[in-house]
């Protein structure tokens, strides 16, 4: 999967600046497809097919964070939550528009390369830095979720209620299991074309949990039976409690936009997933990008709206706790928390890509691909993530800092500024409606990044955590 530094605007390689605007001049929501196939890229030739590159696209969208979304509507109400939704969708497919229109301009399918022609080696740098922090990150999260929920998992297929201390119900020990059987094999694949497979299954797993959610909200009763004895809702009238708002706005339903805007990051993977697309155009990624962007705004819509139905005001942060509350030992319950689990240990080989590849693009940028390199770099990144989920004990703070000024640089700032700086201005003027579009994209990724930041801060100064979930 390695890919060839290029060189740009090479007339010979057809990357004139002109003529590649002209080839590129497609819809940002394509209407049609010509059938033909462009020759821009010449470095490699996808052989994933577009469905593979729709399931792997969801895949990487699809984080933890859709377990916080019911918790978020209840902060928000139903309505607010929809715009809101609706509003992170739409910016989410000008930003992967912006990307692929810089990509196509100058012949480059690499986040890293976008920011070495834009900056040169400084762009170049931050933008693989940012993407290595930020997907590491994402992994440690995905591992955490294994490290706490596989052992309650087992604990409960052998129909204990007590951890009595045997090894298997080490989570320690659970996450170097799975790490070196499941995810470090499919970690090794050349290509991330060939993680379709898995991450359709992963898919399926999550629309197996919506499935769950949906029919659990009709076999469940409102008030829980622990209402009452719920210190956070002791004082709230039952029939209100169990009432759906449609608008509510309150102190934590600020805290509710990062986790809406986050929900939608992809955009390390949306270059690796363009290379190895076969027959590849901007417009044939884009609408990849787009059903990718659309299929996940129905499964976390439907997750979000018959979660909260379910539990209204005393659905928790993390949907699946609110379920235990119900039955520890429900059997369906406990399949859906095994296909989460594997939903989110088959998420982090994706993951894993972008971050070898800036790695390649930082250490050894002019190198043909190698397998020993390949290998060593999968390996000294999954030992990494694991010795960061065993011994950090709270690796929460440290991350949602991290988070916080990678995520909208990511999606907003580096998109928005690289856009600015590749396109030439011969053909679109720095006060063009395309480029004043894209710096006030730039700007809003600095407000979304000072509002998480800010919620951060209140959130050490006061002692509180309110935010209900994570990419």
């Amino acid at each position: 999967m390695e890919l060839e530094k290029m060189n740009g605007h090479a007339k010979e390689n057809g990357f004139d600046g002109l003529d590649a605007i002209n080839a590129e001049r497609e819809e940002f929501l394509p209407h049609k497809a010509d059938g033909l196939k462009e020759s821009q890229f010449t470095d490699f030739e996808g052989k994933t097919s577009f469905g593979m590159s729709v399931f792997n696209l969801s895949n990487a969208i699809m984080g933890s964070g859709i377990l916080g979304l019911a918790f978020a509507m209840s902060n928000t109400g139903i309505v607010l939550f929809v715009i809101l939704l609706i509003f992170i969708a739409v910016l989410s497919a000008y930003s992967i528009h912006l990307l692929l229109k810089s990509a196509g301009v100058v012949g480059i399918r690499a986040y890293e390369q976008l920011g070495n022609r834009a900056f040169g080696a400084p762009g170049k740098m931050l933008a693989a830095v940012i993407i290595t922090v930020h997907n590491i990150g994402a992994m440690s999260s995905y591992l955490f979720i294994v490290k706490s929920e596989l052992p309650l998992v087992i604990l409960a297929f052998l129909g204990q209620t007590t951890n009595t201390g045997e090894w298997f119900l080490n989570g320690n020990y659970l996450i170097i299991i799975v790490s070196i059987g499941i995810i470090l094999p499919l970690a090794l694949m050349k290509q991330l074309g060939y993680l379709g497979y898995t991450s359709g299954f992963s898919l399926s797993c999550m629309v197996f949990f919506l499935i769950s959610v949906i029919y659990k909200k009709f076999n469940i009763p409102c008030p829980l039976e622990d209402f009452h004895n719920s210190s956070q809702t002791h004082t709230v009238d039952p029939d209100e409690f169990c009432e759906a708002k449609m608008f509510t706005i309150k102190s934590e339903t600020a805290y509710t936009i990062p986790i809406l805007a986050f929900a939608f990051v992809c955009h390390p993977e949306v270059l690796p997933i363009y290379t190895e697309l076969r027959n590849a155009n901007r417009g044939r990624m884009q609408k990849v990008a787009n059903i990718s962007i659309l299929a996940m705004f129905v499964m976390y819509l439907l997750t979000a709206i018959f979660g909260y139905l379910t539990f209204y005001g005393a659905v928790e942060s993390e949907l699946l706790h609110t379920y235990i509350r119900v039955n520890p030992l429900d059997v369906l319950i406990l399949c859906v928390r095994l296909a989460v689990l594997a939903a989110v240990t088959l998420t982090v080989p994706v993951v894993l890509f972008p971050i070898r590849r800036a790695v390649q693009q930082i250490l050894f940028p002019d190198k043909p691909f190698h397998w020993a390199r390949h290998i060593l770099i999968a390996c000294s990144l999954i030992f990494l993530v694991n010795l960061l989920v065993i011994f950090v004990p709270s690796i929460r703070d440290i991350f949602g800092i991290i988070g916080a000024t990678s995520a909208p640089s990511l999606i907003f700032i580096l998109p928005g500024i690289f856009y600015i700086r590749i396109v030439p201005e011969e053909t679109e003027p720095l006060l063009s409606r395309n480029k004043i579009q894209a710096a006030c994209f730039a700007g809003l990724g600095f407000i979304f990044m000072i509002m998480s930041l800010s919620f951060i801060i209140i959130d050490w100064v006061t002692g509180e955590s309110r935010s209900g979930g994570g990419h």
